[in-house]
């Protein structure tokens, strides 16, 4: 193993089995060698955000280790959500999906680039990957805000944490 870094992600999904599709998901993503998982939220059901007229979706975060450069790793989480049948140049903004995976945070990392802007630029807009995220890392501080302070700013109502399976 090389060095490692911290690596914030959300997953959500909102076609079919969405629960067994984010399980095969994080598997696939945390490969145990470029990335492994650290910690993983419960699934919660959430309301749909940007485009309302769709069905709910589950999300969940995941804390990782990864020798992956931030590139890298979106690079790595684009080939996943491909290979669950996701096709980003056919479907519509904030549509229904079988997969979004999103990098959050790496380290303290800042980017703004083209493809990868870190931390996530509507992050702490965003109640359905907050909830998730303060379940298992409410403590992390990213641009210098506390995710549980974050997650206090917003608006919880119609998230529902899931039993396991």
């Amino acid at each position: 193993m090389t060095a490692r870094s911290e690596a914030l992600i959300a997953l959500g999904g909102n076609v079919g089995d969405a629960r067994a599709t984010l399980d095969r998901a994080v598997a696939a993503f945390c490969d145990g060698d470029a990335v492994r998982l650290l910690a993983r939220s419960a699934d919660y059901r959430t309301p749909p955000w940007g485009v309302e007229d769709q069905p709910p979706f589950i999300n969940l975060c995941i804390v990782v280790a990864t020798s992956l450069a931030p590139p890298d790793l979106l690079a790595h989480a684009l080939e996943i959500e491909r290979a669950f049948g996701r096709d980003r140049a056919r479907e519509r903004r904030w549509g229904p999906r079988p997969l979004d995976i999103d990098l959050l945070a790496y380290d303290e990392v800042t980017l703004d680039g083209p493809d990868l802007v870190l931390p996530h630029p509507r992050l702490f807009e965003r109640a359905f990957v907050l909830v998730p995220l303060a379940e298992i890392a409410s403590d992390r501080r990213i641009a210098g805000v506390r995710v549980a302070d974050a997650l206090a700013r917003l608006d919880t109502a119609g998230i529902e944490r899931l039993p396991p399976r």
